[in-house]
């Protein structure tokens, strides 16, 4: 019988979302909470965090799943750790309503409130698409792409149909940001690695294709750095297509669309079948904000201003009211930032906004400190393209091979949260020096119980001869 659980009666300080950013402030915030007698409160539908940079690295084999996601109970001891997730704030009662994981709704009272609920895949209208495609956003996604390359590898080496083979050896990637490239990038030097190891296939046989609509590819960096990492993936033999769309995927058959001009915008250029279609075309802020009673700017983000503290539609402060991360539209002090001058959403911000943001929130509850604007001279980008290749710039010195991919490892590998997790981690690289990468897939994680069920159901007893 369902039943909405028993919550503290202490006055709560609610964080809404348990990614990066809703983490750290809780983390931050928990004990010193507690001192005054107050509560954090975490509601995510989810037990856990992931950290989404290394998400491409868990596809390729190079990181344990389980290694890039941090349990809330074990890191979060003093936080009342509720498992749904808030469907509507009504700021003017101070009450969000939370969906449980039994569906039922229940209200959570709270003196101030922190969203942080993040960003969702950004979609368009595609035809086929849902039933087609997958994302890059969850640690699931990443496991299922990981075990999917391979068993259709593995498909295509024992196979005698050659339309099946080369369905199943093409791998389409929809979207050239950071997350697009490090996700055809690991994919890519995962199969290889498979078709070496096979008997009727070899790597040149893979046909991935890398799909982009701009002409040019990870906004965030310079072009002559992104036409090298363009060369860089063609001299593997991954098909980057710009100026391109998908504009049909209707029972996974793509159709793609020119996007370079006016005369030829829209016309089919290419359409073929797929097993495999990524989509990694952008994310959006999570449309929960739209749900409650507070400023949404076109975007979808939450107003908010340098403080961090949420904003009123004449742009006065809402007391109590706090946001940052994918989920809010916060002013890049900078002038590095987004061309609407608001921060880029990464890792980077993430970290130190959820720093700024617990003490600005505790400085105006409890006094203590004074709060205070967020502003961060961005430290550079980094993608890994690899197994021992990356692209990166680092304050103002650029860097390709190598290096980069050694300063991508190490910049994230040190912003996993929790010590425990970091050991695990570089614990992973290093055990993968000795034994090799390990890219093999685990099979019917998706139909756990199909072996169990079909021996379990009595088989049909012969026909008796006459």
């Amino acid at each position: 019988m369902p039943t909405t659980p028993k919550l503290s009666e202490r006055p709560r300080i609610l964080v809404v979302g348990g990614g990066y950013l809703g983490f750290y402030v809780a983390k931050n915030l928990q004990k010193k909470v507690k001192v005054h007698g107050g509560v954090v409160t975490l509601v995510d539908p989810l037990p856990y965090m992931t950290y989404q940079p290394f998400l491409p690295e868990v596809m390729s084999g190079s990181i344990e799943p389980r290694h890039i996601t941090v349990p809330h109970s074990r890191h979060l001891r003093d936080t009342e750790l509720l498992q749904g997730k808030v469907t509507k704030i009504d700021h003017a009662s101070k009450t969000a309503t939370v969906e449980g994981v039994d569906g039922v709704e229940f209200a959570v009272p709270y003196q101030d409130v922190v969203v942080a609920a993040g960003a969702i895949t950004k979609t368009f209208p595609i035809p086929g698409l849902a039933q087609a495609g997958i994302g890059v956003k969850r640690v699931e996604e990443a496991i299922f792409l990981r075990d999917h390359v391979q068993e259709r590898i593995q498909f295509a080496d024992n196979t005698a149909d050659e339309e099946a083979r080369k369905r199943a050896l093409r791998f389409i990637v929809v979207g050239g940001g950071f997350n697009g490239v490090e996700t055809i990038s690991e994919l890519q030097d995962a199969a290889r690695l498979a078709a070496e190891r096979s008997n009727n296939i070899t790597p040149a046989d893979l046909d991935f294709q890398l799909v982009e609509a701009m002409p040019k590819i990870m906004p965030e960096i310079k072009a002559e750095t992104a036409e090298w990492v363009v060369e860089h993936l063609r001299s593997r033999g991954i098909n980057v297509r710009l100026q391109t769309s998908l504009g049909d995927a209707t029972d996974k058959h793509l159709k793609l669309t020119s996007m370079a001009n006016d005369d030829t915008k829209g016309q089919v250029i290419d359409e073929f079948d797929v097993d495999t279609l990524i989509w990694t075309a952008g994310v959006q802020a999570n449309p929960m904000v739209r749900n409650t009673d507070f400023t949404v700017e076109p975007r979808g983000r939450l107003v908010v201003d340098a403080s961090l503290h949420a904003l009123d539609a004449e742009g006065k402060v809402i007391e109590g009211a706090w946001s940052a991360g994918d989920v809010a539209a916060v002013p890049d002090l900078s002038g590095k930032g987004l061309p609407d001058n608001t921060c880029v959403p990464n890792a980077q911000h993430a970290v130190r906004q959820a720093k700024r943001l617990a003490k600005n929130v505790y400085a105006a509850r409890y006094g203590v400190g004074k709060v205070t604007d967020y502003k961060h001279e961005p430290l550079g980008a980094v993608a890994g393209l690899g197994y021992g290749k990356g692209v990166a710039k680092i304050i103002k010195f650029p860097l390709k091979g190598f290096l980069a991919w050694a300063a991508h490892r190490g910049y994230h590998g040190l912003a996993m949260p929790t010590w425990e997790r970091k050991f695990r981690v570089f614990g992973g690289w290093f055990n993968q020096l000795i034994s090799g990468r390990d890219v093999w897939g685990v099979r019917k994680v998706q139909t756990p119980h199909a072996d169990f069920i079909e021996a379990a159901t009595p088989k049909p007893k012969p026909a008796e001869s006459k």
